[in-house]
């Protein structure tokens, strides 16, 4: 999901100010003996302040987000040492009473917005302290016309935002609307589609399940704007991350030729993706996602974290986005 919701990445690393999603969730003893504790967060996000990690995600889809922290990725801790404690939970004063899935933290002006899905709608919900709790004045979605899901809040230079989302059509889609941030509502008018699944690697179930694309994080580098993005239905092996690059927040969009950048063969575990970036303490860009429990058995789903490598294409003018494979994190939760 980023301290501003427009991620600016510089060179080769994201830059310093980002608006990241925060990836949360309680983490589950595999056995009862266990150590340390994996943690288990489908759809996750990280939001980095004051010289520590924050992560939540989809866990308590019927009660709402929790929050870990952290300072170097592998080890966790809840926020203020409370495993019961829920920074958005559902309530008189927030939208939703099942589905929490897939939040957004961003921060503008010392406010701070939880954007995340619940009831298939999307709503925003905010607080004063990153902790929360996140509350709304007025309980609503975001736009209540149909079903949609997945958001991420986009600020461009020129101070325009844009709610990426994913809406339904037999199907999974991307899509992209231009947002007040002082009505907390998507200005219908400017929705446009931003791709639809094409490429073999988007779709690989043999026709058992309507097209999937989910899961956008966006940022802008160079004055090009970058998209990540989750393509085959998450209980497919092949679910992986691919990238898209455009003139403009709204497109249109041209795949990166090495799509996907994060599969299972590259990463080792099935059912990789759905997270998002977000700049490490160190300087470097990495990806939060999930994948599946097992070979065998999709949840709950684990944790992952994976550096990312930034290189300028001299030819096409994009840099060109690998991971390492054989670096990736497993966060667990530590007492």
């Amino acid at each position: 999901m980023n301290l501003n919701s427009s991620i600016t990445l510089s060179a080769l690393a994201v830059a310093g100010a980002l608006s990241i999603g925060s990836c949360v969730n309680s983490a589950k003893t595999e056995t009862a003996n266990s150590e340390p504790q994996e943690i288990f967060c489908a759809d996750p996000t990280i939001f980095v302040e004051n010289g520590k990690y924050y992560l939540t995600g989809t866990d308590h889809g019927d009660t709402g987000f929790q929050l870990l922290e952290s300072t170097d990725l592998e080890n966790w801790t809840y926020v203020k040492g409370d495993s019961a404690l829920f920074v958005l939970q559902k309530g008189d004063n927030v939208f939703g009473n099942k589905g929490f899935w897939a939040p957004q933290i961003y921060k503008e002006d010392g406010k701070y917005y939880m954007f995340y899905t619940a009831n298939e709608q999307v709503a925003v919900a905010k607080s004063d302290s990153l902790t929360g709790p996140y509350v709304q004045e007025r309980v609503r979605p975001i736009d209540g016309s149909e079903k949609n899901i997945d958001p991420f809040l986009f600020r461009d230079d020129d101070g325009k935002y844009y709610l990426y989302h994913v809406r339904f059509d037999h199907g999974n889609f991307l899509w992209c609307g231009e947002y007040d941030m002082a009505t907390d509502s998507v200005d219908t008018a400017t929705l446009v589609q931003c791709f639809k699944n094409t490429d073999p690697w988007e779709k690989t179930d043999d026709g058992r399940w309507d097209p999937i694309m989910e899961g956008m994080t966006v940022f802008k580098l160079d004055g090009v704007y970058y998209m990540t993005y989750s393509a085959n239905h998450f209980l497919n092996p092949d679910y992986a991350v691919g990238v898209a690059t455009a003139p403009s927040p709204k497109g249109p969009w041209t795949k990166y030729a090495g799509n996907p950048v994060i599969h299972r063969n590259i990463v080792g575990e099935n059912g990789s993706g759905h997270g998002d970036l977000f700049t490490g303490l160190d300087g470097r860009p990495y990806y939060v996602y999930h994948v599946h429990y097992s070979d065998t058995v999709v949840s709950p789903r684990r944790t992952r974290i994976v550096p990312l490598n930034f290189n300028k294409n001299e030819e096409t003018g994009v840099y060109d986005i690998s991971v390492d494979g054989d670096s990736v994190i497993v966060p667990h939760i530590v007492k």
